[in-house]
């Protein structure tokens, strides 16, 4: 009788595209021949990958409509009613699957079912985010913040933080506390970061932590593109002009792209841009290119410069090339993404609340001309190359679960 392979169950939540992402580049990771893999997320973002080989359930997450309301209006993400959902969900996955392991990616109803049901449980998140790191919080691209102008907001922002993290806190508190589990406090760090074993998908000399308990470990940035085919325009780009890789992503403000397009229509550069699915209603310049989905790494090997949200996905597929980022935040992860990043001096960050043309322009070229922003970006490639986060994450499965 062949030997039973250990059951990894991976639940991502679909909130964005980048949850979905990491999570699926880990679980291609695994060796089919040692493990049973087995992968839960909403199909809503299915058609962009490759699920050939990889036994797959659907789990259902909120619209992206409805977080990305909660995000703007500085509500609580999941409500109470969402995570007694979700939480339903998951023990209905983790019942029928019997997995050795889940891994969740932002899956924050995992913190009460993976207990619950006894199963060990691990996290993939970002460093900025872990209660051993340091970062500055700037004001997001809050209500508030254009009434009052970005110093007040940051004020205001500084001291409501606290309170404000632990409203976010509540729910998924209250959920533990109806399950006989302990709160985890008020800080939010906590919360997104809760797990038997917490996985970073950063670089430690790009996020630093200090004092960083043995369940918690680094992979390495998890870059991913979408299994999308290249557009006709794709091989007859223009050679002799620099090629800027812009894309807002799934998460960042889609009504900068055409911004962004008229600030560098007349400037001496080729644009190529990843539009989503409002591409199709775009009317761009003559020297820009567009497209529903680009393949995020191949775009940005291929860049001079890359124009994103300033979210560790993108801004990673830029720095894994070698190439330096111009970072337009909105909401807080992306603003703590991009100020670490802008730190590093490979980029630069440009408030998404301010980016008129103009702004966007001269940040543009200072990237492009001045040559420590490249070389800092270099200097982050070289460091990337020496991360492996696939192969990192088998070898701490293979510490965690035996056959």
């Amino acid at each position: 009788m062949a030997e039973r392979r250990p059951r990894i169950l991976f639940i991502a939540e679909a909130v964005t595209l980048a949850h979905v992402a990491r999570p699926y580049v880990l679980a291609r990771g695994l060796d089919p021949a040692r493990y049973e893999v087995i992968f839960a997320a909403d199909p809503r973002y299915a058609r962009l990958f490759n699920w050939d080989g990889l036994a797959t359930r659907p789990v259902h997450s909120i619209s992206s409509e409805e977080f990305f309301a909660a995000l703007a209006a500085g509500r609580p993400l999941f409500d109470l009613a969402t995570l007694r959902e979700y939480l339903h969900a998951d023990e209905a996955l983790l019942n029928d699957v019997a997995p050795d392991l889940v891994v969740g990616d932002f899956r924050l109803s995992l913190a009460v079912s993976a207990p619950l049901a006894g199963v060990p449980y691990a996290t993939i998140s970002n460093a900025y985010w872990s209660p051993y790191a340091a970062p500055r919080y700037i004001v997001p691209e809050l209500p508030f913040v254009r009434y009052l102008g970005v110093r007040v907001a940051q004020a205001l922002f500084n001291a409501a933080r606290p309170s404000a993290f632990a409203r976010h806190c509540a729910p998924l508190n209250t959920l533990r506390r109806e399950h006989g589990l302990p709160a985890l406090g008020g800080d939010l760090r906590a919360v997104y970061t809760q797990a038997d074993y917490t996985c970073y998908a950063d670089l430690p000399g790009l996020v630093p932590t200090t004092a960083l308990p043995a369940h918690h470990h680094y992979l390495g940035p998890i870059i991913w593109s979408p299994a999308v085919p290249v557009p006709a325009w794709w091989h007859d780009l223009p050679a002799e002009r620099p090629l800027i890789y812009v894309t807002m992503g799934s998460s960042g403000e889609g009504a900068l792209l055409p911004v962004m397009l008229a600030a560098l229509a007349d400037a001496p550069v080729t644009v190529i841009a990843a539009a989503g699915p409002g591409a199709a209603a775009l009317h761009p310049p003559a020297n820009a290119y567009v497209a529903e989905y680009l393949p995020g790494a191949a775009a940005a090997a291929r860049a001079a410069l890359v124009i994103c949200n300033g979210g560790s996905p993108t801004a990673y597929q830029a720095l894994a090339a070698g190439v330096p980022v111009l970072g337009l935040p909105s909401n807080l992860d992306q603003y703590l993404n991009m100020d670490y990043l802008a730190r590093s001096g490979a980029g630069l960050l440009l408030r998404s609340g301010q980016a008129t043309a103009g702004r966007v322009r001269e940040a543009v070229m200072r990237l492009l001309h001045e040559a420590e922003f490249r070389t800092a970006a270099q200097a982050a490639r070289r460091a990337i190359a020496t991360y492996d986060a696939p192969a990192r994450f088998a070898d701490l499965v293979g510490q965690w679960v035996k056959p």
